[in-house]
């Protein structure tokens, strides 16, 4: 019996509230690198506030402005996101992660495009938008 095996595992090292833990299966996917782009965390919230306001959460975007310690105009900006077009609404969503530097869209520059009623319009000028935006924003 001088005879050495060999046996495969896959297994993958992780944490368990502070304890680090082996399990079964391959190594999870390595977390994205960069940050989620403002504009996005921003149309997520403006669509949290409606889900607030519609809940009877809170009576108006005034008690919102209260509880986020901001200005009624700024959560105003935050909520006319949601007067896009609902595909826009769904590319700024999915814009990709900003690895470094300035967001490729940003709210000021999309006031522009709320501004406008008409989603086809809103369409003409999110185009123009992300045509000269930087490099990795969809178009």
């Amino acid at each position: 019996m001088s005879g050495a095996a060999a046996v495969r595992y896959a297994f993958c090292a992780g944490r368990d509230g502070g304890r680090k833990v082996l399990r079964d299966g391959p190594a999870l996917a390595p977390v994205p690198t960069g940050r989620v782009p403002r504009i996005s965390r921003l149309l997520a919230l403006a669509h949290r506030y409606q889900g607030m306001l519609d809940r009877g959460e809170v009576a108006s975007m005034a008690d919102i402005a209260r509880l986020g310690r901001v200005t009624r105009a700024r959560v105003t900006q935050i909520m006319d996101l949601l007067l896009l077009a609902p595909d826009i609404q769904e590319e700024i969503l999915f814009l990709p992660v900003t690895e470094s530097g300035r967001d490729a869209v940003t709210l000021g520059e999309m006031r522009a495009v709320c501004a406008v009623a008409e989603w086809v319009e809103q369409r003409v000028r999110w185009r123009r938008l992300i045509s000269v935006a930087p490099v990795g924003v969809p178009m």
